[in-house]
């Protein structure tokens, strides 16, 4: 299609992005991460060069950066895939990789400058300007409901799922306690501060269903990840407090004042979630290992990730695999430039800088 859609140098650039459910063979299909079925979005360009169409592959490896960053709370590592690694048509893949709780890594976006690539074996062509018959230069890049895995993985713990609060459908749920006409009052009051609480962005929830106990209902929606949990009874009503519970953190309960909880509450939602973002980058720093010999680096991926120089050869990669079931995840765009010997076979690296190695699902 877009060989049809394009013919001339004033088509250029084409810009597709697409939502779409992609059925494929999965030999050991995992829950979100690896499933026969999945919903992914995907973007398709056409460009008139390689200045331009590299652009738009940096321009979506960043946008995937920042909504695993600053709305999963991701601290993912943006970089390049090795040579062993691309992904095959490609002339350069970029991927943002994270850790979860395991150590392992999950590829969460990639995004490919394809080169002229598949532009010869579909002949998507455009005559220039000077009215030459030339080649687009195409990209292609996505991101899958795999991330739904990654922040179960990254954030959740035995107790059961913790959401970011950008990313959370209720980011507070107020549960009314009491019976009765004290039943009565407290609801009453809840469903109140959630109007309050909407009116200043905060999406809540009022938990009122009388038939559940409240130790029920407090576990009901930590199991769901809710980021802060609002407990309102009728001593607090009488003392006009609310006691809150974030679903992580050493903080405990804390009592706080009812007439003021709405309007503190976006403060204490962001607060949250520059603390998951920070547990999460602390926890990726404690387990990655910066390696210079074979056995520090077979120790290194047994628990997270090594960081080590390479000889770039796919031979070399294969055999990495082999003993140790670990794979080049990417050569870090901001990591420090560095040379020396391969950590595996002592080949001079081929990257000028050190390259994260770590299992995968």
């Amino acid at each position: 299609m877009m060989a049809k859609w394009v013919s001339s140098h004033r088509d250029l650039p084409l810009l597709l992005n697409q939502w779409a459910n992609v059925v494929r063979w999965e030999l050991r299909p995992r829950m979100f991460l690896r499933t026969t079925e999945f919903l992914w979005q995907e973007g398709h360009t056409a460009h008139a060069d390689e200045a331009d169409a590299m652009r738009e592959t940096m321009l979506a490896l960043d946008l995937y950066t920042e909504v695993a960053r600053d709305i999963a709370a991701l601290p993912v590592v943006p970089g390049e895939k090795t040579a062993g690694e691309r992904f095959a048509g490609a002339v350069r893949t970029f991927t943002i990789e994270g850790m979860m709780r395991d150590g392992k890594a999950l590829q969460a976006g990639t995004s490919h400058y394809m080169g002229t690539n598949f532009a010869k074996a579909f002949e998507i062509q455009y005559t220039s300007e000077a009215g030459r018959l030339e080649l687009c230069h195409t990209t292609s890049w996505g991101m899958s409901t795999r991330m739904i895995g990654g922040v179960i993985m990254t954030h959740g713990d035995d107790k059961g799922l913790v959401l970011p609060p950008r990313l959370a459908p209720y980011q507070v749920v107020i549960v009314p306690i009491g019976r009765g006409e004290q039943g009565e009052q407290t609801l009453a009051a809840a469903r109140d501060l959630a109007v309050r609480l909407k009116a200043v962005g905060v999406r809540a929830h009022v938990d009122d269903r009388p038939q559940l106990s409240p130790g029920f209902r407090f576990n009901d929606w930590e199991l769901r990840g809710v980021p802060v949990r609002l407990e309102l009874g009728p001593r607090d009503l009488e003392s006009g407090s609310v006691v809150m519970v974030r679903r992580l953190g050493d903080e405990g309960k804390q009592t706080i004042s009812l007439a003021s909880a709405a309007e503190d509450m976006p403060a204490v939602l962001e607060a949250f979630q520059a603390f998951l973002l920070k547990r999460a980058t602390d926890f990726r720093h404690a387990h990655t290992a910066t390696v210079d010999t074979w056995d520090s680096f077979t120790e290194a991926v047994t628990s997270g990730w090594a960081s080590a120089l390479h000889c770039g050869e796919p031979a070399c990669e294969n055999d990495i695999k082999a003993k140790s079931a670990a794979t080049p995840r990417c050569v870090p765009l901001d990591a420090a430039r560095e040379s020396g010997s391969c950590v595996h076979c002592g080949a001079p690296s081929a990257y000028g800088k050190r390259v994260i190695f770590g299992r995968s699902y």
